[in-house]
């Protein structure tokens, strides 16, 4: 059987509609667009927004989220579509294997793994961050930091990281309560969303008034820009080279900040657990993603407009906790905010973590319901239903993660993995308007194939601004994948056993 064998949209559905053996259908439009903006707003934001600044576009950063959210809008109406279509767990894993067949399909939820495994532990390494920020530091360096990183302190002492205890702890926290239950996860997470939106506003409306017009001239990192050292003369960050400085930066910021609108495509993961997916699943996914662009290009705003962009290139400065640095340095008489705003942003990135960790563990699910992963990652609670056994696989992986890589590491993957998935939903919308136009489709992706072309191109423009390092770990990352599916998968394929398959991929073409 070809590498390209595509399963039909038949069994998809059939497989989606099985309630008895499936998942509850639990959440409504609300919760579903609560689900996408707790997954967006969050260390993308808080965090990836003063490290784009400080690394690339300076205050341009606001022109940075424009040009990201233009390449997930194109993006999120192919999700709209798909998830309307065919609303079963697994997201762009599942939409891949109808068009563009199984090798594809497995790339894609490998680069998954990258997305929502890898955008879990970089959160709750944001989360333990803000956490010693609250607690004044007290947490020692060697304890809320990886083996990868040290720095030297003002009394020229070398401090060396041991582990990342808080964010192996926060993990453990939410994957107990996603064995618990969807349900019960989303009316934690619809809580936490409205605490920190509140916050997010909060911040904007204070800190306009405190904006210093002198921190947005120039609006771009200039050409020829010293690169920017630590005490120690060792240099911090290097504005050499096309995606370091002008617009070359500002693209070079947009696939930073990319990392923060990761959290819409999370909603379609859980369209088998939606109540009325063909109207509630587009809704969630663009309501969401539209909510946040607004909010993150204000607050992009306002932060480089109270804190110069220089001041988040340093660690010890503004960069782990840009948003209370930029309060209690700049807006004098509200330090009470910046209290205010690590506590909730503690929450909303709890909110985040919940949201990747439950995604992941429904793209396992379902490829484990396909055969090309073990059947643990598909076995549900007897009482709660959900993948318990995916979500305590996935709390080692994504806890290993957390406690012993640096953060801005696995963000940076997880935006290879994400605008990865991107492009091929991009073009499998397009692929299959041309083999099956006359499917039902509750949502239309408006425009195609313009919409879809536009989409990926954007995207795949972004992952080439991504730094060599972290694609060369990409490549290698998916080359692991590829060797596991030849060696394991493939031959486990439920579409590659003769009694297994339902319909064969010829029926598909012909509807």
């Amino acid at each position: 059987m070809s590498l390209f064998a595509r399963k039909s949209l038949d069994q998809m559905l059939a497989q989606a509609a099985d309630s008895e053996k499936g998942l509850k259908r639990t959440l409504g439009a609300g919760s579903l667009i609560a689900l996408g903006i707790g997954a967006i707003i969050g260390a993308g934001l808080f965090v990836r927004t003063a490290a784009a600044a400080g690394q690339a576009a300076g205050p341009a950063v606001t022109l940075s989220f424009v040009i990201a959210a233009i390449g997930c809008a194109f993006a999120g109406l192919c999700y709209a579509e798909f998830a309307s279509m065919i609303p079963i767990a697994g997201s762009a894993y599942a939409y891949s294997y109808v068009t563009m067949g199984e090798l594809i399909a497995w790339i894609i939820g490998w680069a998954l793994i990258m997305e929502y495994a890898l955008g879990a532990a970089t959160v709750s390494i944001a989360w333990s961050e803000y956490l010693n920020k609250l607690l004044d530091n007290r947490i020692p360096y060697e304890w809320c930091h990886s083996p990868f990183e040290q720095f030297t302190d003002a009394a020229g002492v070398l401090h060396q990281g041991y582990l990342n205890a808080p964010a192996l702890l926060i993990i453990l926290m939410l994957t107990m309560l996603l064995i618990k239950g969807t349900q019960e996860s989303a009316l934690v997470n619809a809580i936490i969303v409205f605490i920190k939106v509140a916050i997010v506003l909060i911040f904007i409306v204070v800190g306009w008034q405190f904006i210093n017009p002198a921190n947005h001239t120039p609006y771009m990192i200039p050409a020829g820009t010293a690169p920017v050292k630590d005490a120690a003369g060792k240099v911090l960050v290097s504005y050499d080279g096309f995606f370091k400085h002008g617009w070359g930066g500002v693209v070079g910021g947009a696939a930073i900040v990319f990392f923060a609108f990761i959290g819409f495509d999370a909603v379609s993961t859980a369209a088998q657990e939606a109540k009325n997916p063909k109207r509630d699943m587009p809704i969630g996914i663009l309501g969401s993603l539209a909510v946040c662009t607004v909010l993150y290009i204000l607050f992009g705003h306002v932060l480089t407009g109270v804190a110069n962009w220089q001041d988040f290139v340093d660690p010890e400065k503004g960069r782990e906790a840009s948003v209370a640095y930029a309060i209690s340095t700049y807006m004098h008489g509200y330090g009470w905010l910046a209290t205010g705003v690590t506590v909730a942003i503690l929450a909303g990135f709890s909110s985040v973590i919940l949201v990747m960790l439950m995604g992941q563990s429904r793209v396992f699910y379902t490829m484990s319901n396909d055969g090309l992963i073990p059947k643990a990652f598909g076995e549900l609670h007897p009482k709660y239903k959900t993948p318990y056994k995916a979500n305590w696989i996935l709390f080692v992986f994504v806890g290993l993660f957390a406690a012993f890589v640096p953060g801005h590491v696995a963000g940076d993957l997880t935006s290879f993995g994400t605008l990865l998935a991107f492009v091929l939903v991009s073009l499998g919308v397009w692929i299959l308007r041309i083999k099956s136009p006359h499917i039902e489709r509750p949502f239309k992706t408006p425009l195609v194939p313009i919409v879809p072309i536009l989409g990926a191109l954007i995207c795949i423009g972004m992952i080439v601004a991504i730094d060599p390092f972290t694609l060369k770990a990409a490549l290698l990352w998916m080359i692991i994948g590829l060797i596991v599916y030849f060696s394991y998968s493939r031959k486990r394929s439920k579409l590659r056993n003769p009694s297994e398959i339902l319909t064969h991929a010829s029926d598909f073409e012909k509807r």
